[in-house]
């Protein structure tokens, strides 16, 4: 008991020894594919890790960061710029040295010990990511049958943040998630309204793993097997035997024509 009391204390300060010279940022936005994209841009600007997303309701996303105290505040001002020409913007917050107890109460702890180890290969590597949000769950399923039928993509899962917004997620090639995002676009207009979209070329690592993503994921299509054994049923051919007709006796009527 006090070897494992002792393990676990040294695991405790060292982990805080880890986070004594960090910052947490954090940017919110209203809506889920514009946080996502906001998040990217904050990921790839600077040294940080992405701990997650915290979604409270009425479309009201955040995205939250940790790292250095500069590369916290140069990833949140990225961040803050690239909400801003998406429109969605709500708020930004850079805190430096955040005390023990603020990381023990938020949701960020754990996962920040995750991402700082070592990243698994993961299949969906080397695919682009496509968001299609809609107000309405009809709208989105419409726009996922679109994009699905236009390119060569996979639904991996959907998101809810409230207010009714409902956004889609699909993979694979940059070429044919444009090309679904942009049918998908179209065919929400259509059944509802469309509220925001997003295309991510090269997602990170780090990125990929916050992302919710469907455990049925589809990587061939199967061929459809049904329970039922049907058999095909051959009728078989009567063959009509036909008489041989030089054995029937055929009365010939002879006429007999008469010159007047």
């Amino acid at each position: 008991m006090y070897n494992q009391r002792s393990t676990s204390t040294n695991q405790t300060n060292r982990r805080q020894d880890d986070l004594r010279d960090t910052a947490l940022g954090l940017v919110s936005t209203l809506s889920f594919p514009a946080i996502v994209g906001t998040a990217d841009m904050m990921l790839k600007s600077a040294g940080v890790h992405l701990v997650g997303y915290e979604k409270i309701g009425s479309g009201h996303c955040t995205a939250i960061v940790r790292g250095g105290i500069a590369d916290v505040r140069l990833a949140v001002e990225s961040g803050v710029q690239t909400a801003e020409q998406f429109g969605q913007l709500v708020s930004s917050l850079v805190i430096p040295r955040p005390f023990p107890n603020l990381d023990v109460v938020l949701p960020i702890t754990n996962r920040l010990s995750q991402v700082m180890q070592e990243g698994q290969y993961s299949r969906l590597s080397n695919q682009a990511i496509g968001l299609v949000e809609t107000r309405g769950f009809p709208a989105m399923v419409g726009a996922c049958d679109a994009m699905l039928k236009a390119a060569d993509v996979q639904l991996a899962s959907y998101e809810k943040i409230g207010a009714g917004l409902c956004t889609a997620i699909i993979r694979g090639s940059v070429a044919n998630v444009a090309v679904a995002v942009e049918a998908g676009m179209y065919e929400a207009e259509r059944i509802g309204e469309l509220n925001a979209v997003m295309v991510i070329p090269r997602p990170l690592d780090e990125l990929e793993q916050t992302l919710p993503i469907a455990s049925c994921w589809i990587e061939e299509h199967q061929p459809l097997r049904l329970p039922v054994n049907i058999r095909e049923q051959v009728a078989e051919r009567e063959v009509l035997q036909l008489p041989d007709l030089a054995t029937i006796p055929v009365k010939i009527t002879e006429e007999v024509w008469h010159d007047e």
